[in-house]
């Protein structure tokens, strides 16, 4: 393994654990500043769509400049927005401290999957760009459960200190590990901001950007009320979140790495089996939420096939954006987090309505299954004659 991609997973570690550890703390936060829990929501969505305007405009911004140095500086911005919210003296100001961590989000995972996926042979850019997210899935079985626990032994505040140190350590490991400049694996490097942006006139670019709004989505529509679905209506004892967070985290882990190797292989078959999976969990988690046992099993399969997605609809936008596929890549993970600031909205909404915290669940299973709804009918459409360069399906797909 390239230790370039030891680098990115590190960050990416750091990054998961501002974006997630905030499902566990809500409760406390929302206390704290004296809001209600779909305000206090807002740190979420408000994240989520932070990330969406930094994963494109930054990425934009940033084309022509050296990935490494890209990469270093966006890190220094994340450590910045943390610093601000462990401060935090309102929420106000804890608002602020997320959205200006979050617009280092999107431009980091989308300049740092293009790096990953240049750092291999072609053959397992998919496992690469999944190593990368291991640091994200790694946060969740780790970081986000002992960064939860944290908070409610110390106050929440001690978690996003941490979470700056970890910052910090992060950036150390991208300037003495990063190559200065990487490798294009034999491909052009870069297309200017115009190739980037023409790379959007592919209509399967925008399919690929509609499947990870939606099926990815979905799982977040699930996962952002997550502590109160646990403590409310499965019947878990506050102090026991941190743990069943832990195995959530581990479904994605192992969902991460196991998506990846699958998708190098059948990128198409791998995505419509995920994505039919996942949508089967949801609606049995709804249906027995009531139920420790199956609560604890829905978790963990909740988390292995939500993260299977990510590599092949990275992989995917990618390949068809051909050599544009910086700007494309950091638009898929404003995607990503534009399909959370969905679900949590929608999941809000729900509860307002009265409809209970399940009812999150309903809504995540919706989200997902337009996701499949929508993909299958853009693998239908790469596979007619008339579609244009790319002209099929990545090799190892399946209609």
């Amino acid at each position: 393994m390239p230790l370039g991609l030891l680098a990115l997973a590190i960050g990416g570690f750091g990054i998961g654990l501002t974006e997630f550890v905030i499902m566990g703390l809500l409760p406390e936060v929302a206390a704290d500043f004296g809001v209600t829990e779909s305000v206090a929501g807002w740190l979420i969505s408000g994240y989520a769509l932070s990330v969406a305007v930094g994963a494109i405009g930054l990425t934009a911004a940033v084309t022509r400049f050296n990935r490494k140095h890209v990469l270093i500086g966006l890190m220094v911005l994340f450590i910045i927005g943390n610093l601000l919210s462990a401060l935090a003296p309102g929420y106000a100001v804890m608002m602020t401290g997320r959205i200006v961590a979050a617009l280092s989000h999107g431009a980091f995972f989308g300049i740092g999957s293009v790096v990953a996926a240049d750092m291999v042979a072609p053959a397992k850019r998919a496992g690469a760009i999944a190593m990368m997210f291991a640091g994200l899935t790694t946060a969740n079985v780790l970081g986000v459960p002992f960064g939860t626990l944290l908070g409610q032994q110390l106050g929440w505040r001690s978690t996003f200190w941490a979470i700056t140190v970890i910052g910090v350590v992060a950036l150390i490991g991208m300037v003495t590990l990063i190559p200065k400049r990487v490798s294009t694996g034999g491909r052009t490097a870069g297309a200017g901001l115009r190739g980037e942006v023409a790379a959007f006139a592919h209509p399967q670019v925008w399919f690929s950007l509609a499947v990870t709004v939606l099926g990815f989505g979905g799982m977040f529509g699930a996962f952002t009320y997550i502590a109160y679905t646990l403590t409310e209506v499965s019947g878990f004892a506050t102090s026991t979140v941190p743990w069943l967070l832990i195995l959530f985290g581990a479904g994605q882990f192992a969902g991460n790495l196991i998506g990846g190797k699958t998708a190098d292989r059948s990128l198409s078959g791998t995505l419509i089996i995920v994505l039919l999976a996942l949508t089967a969990v949801l609606v049995v988690f709804a249906l027995t939420a009531h139920s420790q046992v199956m609560t604890i099993i829905s978790l963990v399969l909740m988390g292995g096939f939500g993260f299977a997605t990510v590599p092949g609809l990275q992989m995917r936008i990618m390949h068809y954006a051909g050599r544009a596929e910086t700007l494309a890549s950091g638009a898929n993970i404003a995607a990503f987090n534009i399909g959370n600031a969905l679900g949590a909205w929608l999941g809000g909404l729900t509860i307002a309505a009265g409809l209970g915290y399940a009812s999150t669940i309903w809504a995540g299973a919706a989200l997902t299954l337009a996701g499949l709804a929508v993909f299958v009918v853009a693998i239908r459409l790469a596979t007619r004659p008339t579609q244009q360069a790319p002209a099929r399906e990545p090799a190892g797909s399946t209609a």
